[in-house]
């Protein structure tokens, strides 16, 4: 019966290293209603043929483009050692991939707010599919239970510090219409506050399994800053040695600056921010809402505040001439970024998903092929095919940098090196390289949710 243990099995593909958050909620929704599901993280464990053969219902959690790459491989496991299991998939990326994915590989898809419409899936067997689920939801505290212990996954490092790191949601949806953006095709600019008491039932117990530091996952935590202040404040009222950290956009960093020193006091040791380019041509296509000018302002101001600025970056688009690449690249070495950008950001390229907002823009079409179901996404083609070689080879440079184990430092300098090279059609001129010895404040995964990753990044299923 779809009520025995283990008949519902809820599968997380990959959340940035993250202890899994969105199969945890919809455990809690699911215990809620009567169910016991099963809870599996992919990233650290592997679907067993016990579990696929057990269940009646695999249900897989699919928040970015990496994570459905490793969902699409484990359901077609799940399939050929269970054939008569259903599938189901639910997040941001399972909806933009719906038609591919409803063509044999699942049975149906959620996305928006569908905990309650999942609840409704399995009780029923009814569904609604033809949009997101965009209502206000009475959400229970995320049930953890069964999931690998908080201390196997991505850890808080700021010079001798090394702490776990727990990851809530203290919104979900976004205000804003980036083009690029896969959360603006599913919520239409609508975001939804999650009650202040219940992400704060979910820090405690984070903090009573290990946790010493909180990230918050908000696609921007500061799309209600009012809101935005009371978690932070509650957060250091109750646990005033835990740190965290946040994710905001540059203009919401100028616009609510006057809140920062706030946060910082209450312990916020470092915020993302989608910086993507310097290029105002690029931010104007993407349709960012700052300019090149309004990253340095927000930099200026993080640093004045004791706040520090994690830019991610989208490196790679139709629009980036090999100016900008070389302006990017000089920029994350001049402005001392070289420990607050994880060097895989100056290879991410961007990539246009079914559904995405670019597709409605006329700049776009000159460059772009068809779509590939089974990737993902469109493909495209740069203009200035000194481009795409530039993001081969420096796709290389990052992997060997890595394997080595070399400093940062080194390989944005072949990076760079490379860049001006191709630019310039003669060897660049060195710059010397010098290890940073200032502390910055980190996560040991690295963000690549935007990119495309090698196949031995993929989870290995057996």
């Amino acid at each position: 019966m779809i009520s025995d243990p283990g008949a519902v099995l809820l599968v997380s593909c990959y959340e940035l290293g993250h202890q899994p958050l969105a199969t945890s909620q919809a455990a809690a929704f699911l215990r809620r209603a009567g169910l016991q599901p099963t809870q599996l993280d992919l990233a650290q464990q592997v679907l067993t043929p016990a579990a696929a053969r057990g269940a009646e219902v695999i249900v897989f959690s699919v928040p970015m483009h990496t994570a459905l790459r490793v969902g699409v491989e484990a359901a077609s496991l799940a399939k050929r050692l269970n054939p008569g299991v259903q599938i189901g998939f639910f997040g941001l990326y399972a909806w933009l991939n719906r038609q591919y994915l409803l063509d044999g590989v699942a049975d149906w898809v959620l996305a928006g707010e569908g905990e309650e419409a999942l609840v409704e899936r399995l009780s029923t067997g009814r569904i609604q599919t033809d949009a997101p689920v965009l209502r206000r939801l009475d959400f229970p505290v995320p049930y953890r239970e069964g999931l690998p212990s908080l201390g196997q996954y991505v850890m808080m490092e700021h010079g001798e510090r090394r702490v776990a790191a727990g990851y809530v949601e203290g919104s979900r949806g976004c205000l804003h219409l980036c083009r690029h953006c896969p959360i603006p095709p599913v919520y239409g600019g609508r975001f939804f506050a999650i009650p202040v008491e219940t992400v704060l039932a979910d820090i405690r117990a984070l903090v009573a399994a290990g946790a010493g530091h909180i990230t918050f996952g908000d696609p921007d935590f500061l799309n209600g800053p009012g809101h935005a202040r009371k978690l932070a404040q509650a957060l250091h009222r109750e646990f005033p040695e835990v740190t965290f950290d946040f994710t905001a956009k540059v203009e919401h960093l100028l616009k609510h600056r006057a809140l920062l020193p706030e946060l910082v006091q209450a312990g916020a040791l470092f915020v993302v921010s989608a910086v993507e380019s310097l290029s105002d041509t690029v931010l104007g296509h993407l349709e960012k809402g700052h300019t090149r000018s309004d990253v340095f302002e927000a930099l200026r101001l993080t640093r004045e505040v004791g706040l520090a600025l994690r830019p991610s970056l989208v490196a790679f688009t139709p629009w980036t001439t090999l100016d900008d690449y070389v302006e990017l690249v000089e920029f994350v070495g001049d402005q001392g970024l070289t420990r607050h950008i994880d060097p895989i950001q100056l290879t991410i390229r961007l990539l246009i998903p079914p559904g995405s907002g670019l597709l409605e823009r006329d700049a776009v079409r000159p460059f772009l092929g068809p779509l590939e179901p089974a990737r993902l996404g469109y493909s495209w083609t740069h203009p200035d095919p000194r481009m795409d070689a530039l993001y081969t080879v420096v796709t290389k440079l990052m992997e060997q940098g890595n394997n080595e184990g070399a400093d940062p430092e080194v390989i944005v300098e072949r990076i760079r090196a490379q860049a001006v090279t191709i630019r310039d059609g003669r060897p660049a001129s060195p710059r010397p390289t010098t290890p940073s010895v200032t502390p910055v404040p980190r996560l040991t995964e690295a963000w690549f949710c935007c990119a495309e990753p090698a196949p031995e990044q993929l989870v290995t299923l057996r």
